[in-house]
């Protein structure tokens, strides 16, 4: 995997047999996500494991899935982190306009401190607004993320578990065809 990068001509060389075909369905894939891009993945790691037997090619398929789990769960995680930064946000705009603020006109103002909020996630100029008001109350952008990261640890531990997990057993699917091919080379002499 560390070798130069094929062109499109090169990758379609190593292609995923028919009569495996029916080992690798399609993905399920989640709101977002392309067939093609997946298929380029595949194609991708097909190509630099080069299968050359039943069992390569099944570990090769499982490298393909894990590999698409993991581009799944990074981009999981950014989108979680812009909505966890939202929520930072509407948290720092709740501590400085919901200080002093009768009873009675608390829930008109929380629905218009969500709605800043999201105005700050959908509106650049409004964003830019938000930013230097909160930005005179001392939340600076290192303020905001902290606040991202405290509110969204134990989610960010679930996608690191996931990550590791995911690298971990890719990395065992490459050992096993490289131990597959050391198996099935000519063998060696004793020394």
């Amino acid at each position: 995997m560390n070798g130069l990068f094929q062109t499109a001509r090169e990758l379609t060389v190593t292609a995923l047999p028919v009569e495996f075909e029916s080992l690798a369905p399609p993905p399920l894939l989640l709101p977002g996500e392309q067939l093609e891009h997946y298929q380029a993945l595949r194609q991708a790691i097909f190509a630099d494991l080069a299968p050359r037997s039943a069992i390569e090619w099944l570990l090769a398929i499982d490298v393909a899935e894990l590999s698409w789990d993991i581009q799944r769960y990074r981009m999981l995680r950014h989108k979680l982190l812009e909505t966890y930064r939202q929520k930072a946000v509407e948290a720092a705009l709740r501590r400085i306009d919901m200080v002093g603020i009768d009873p009675e006109f608390e829930a008109e103002a929380e629905t218009y401190t969500l709605q800043n909020a999201l105005s700050w996630r959908c509106d650049s100029v409004a964003a830019s607004e938000i930013e230097a008001r909160l930005a005179t109350y001392g939340f600076d952008q290192r303020a905001i993320t902290t606040e991202v990261y405290v509110q969204a640890r134990e989610v960010l531990v679930l996608f690191e578990g996931l990550l590791n997990a995911a690298q971990t057993k890719r990395m065992l699917l490459l050992r096993e065809i490289r131990n597959q091919r050391f198996l099935s080379g000519p063998l060696r002499r004793p020394r």
